[in-house]
């Protein structure tokens, strides 16, 4: 629960503490923290799966370790973690382009602040004003800009292809080798072999591809909104 705890403390600081938010930031870093909290509770079944899964062999051997190799032969756990990391990153980009978008604004209203003031008044004064007129929050508008539309559209989609491969992982790479029964291949090492608790892990696939399911579904209806709305109505 620690380890939760500590990754929810970042993403809720930045959602909180900004100084400039635009359409639906809230909604993004929201499903950031649900999927933290799936993505944690996901991973506990899978804590201590090489102890799970066991073969009617007599002992541990070389043949118990190549049959759950031959089971596990796709990345799992450190997939996830990725994929989660990747998620992150998309949601960052439009935090960095927000960041870029105050610093020209703060700029412009410097400039023109500045150009204001009296020459007997100096630049210093000019500096003041405009960095106390700079500690509000700015609200970007997607009205009056297309290319910012088309700059957190990107980002968007970037996310929709991150969660579409990660469904492809889970129910194509992952949910496969979850089955309760597993032969194994190789000559001479002919074990049953089985996976305890492999309901509850599968349940772990279940939960992982809902959340990624709701985060495609409000990002690809996000997407129409914005291009109808922004785009098309401009």
């Amino acid at each position: 629960m620690a380890a939760i705890v500590t990754g929810l403390i970042p993403i809720l600081r930045t959602a909180v503490d900004t100084t400039a938010t635009y359409k639906c930031r809230s909604l993004w870093f929201g499903l950031l923290c649900v999927r933290l909290v799936v993505l944690f509770f996901a991973e506990l079944p899978f804590s201590k799966l090489d102890a799970d899964f066991t073969c009617n062999s007599s002992t541990p051997d070389v043949c118990t370790k190549f049959c759950f190799n031959e089971r596990f032969d796709k990345p799992m756990i450190v997939a996830w973690n990725f994929m989660f990391v990747v998620v992150v990153i998309s949601v960052l980009l439009m935090e960095l382009f927000t960041s870029h978008l105050r610093t020209m604004a703060q700029k412009r209203s410097f400039r023109m602040k500045a150009d204001e003031k009296p020459e007997t008044q100096g630049t210093e004064e000019a500096q003041t004003v405009a960095t106390a007129g700079g500690r509000g929050k700015m609200i970007i508008d997607l009205h009056k800009d297309r290319g910012t539309v088309g700059f957190y559209l990107l980002s968007i989609a970037l996310r929709i292809l991150v969660e579409a491969c990660f469904l492809f992982l889970l129910l194509y790479w992952n949910l496969h080798a979850l089955r309760d029964e597993h032969t194994c291949t190789k000559e001479g090492c002919k074990y049953v072999c089985i996976l305890r608790a492999a309901p509850e892990k599968r349940m772990s696939i279940y939960a992982l591809a809902s959340i990624s399911g709701i985060i495609i579904a409000c990002s690809v209806l996000f997407c129409v909104y914005s291009i109808v709305h922004y785009l098309c109505n401009a």
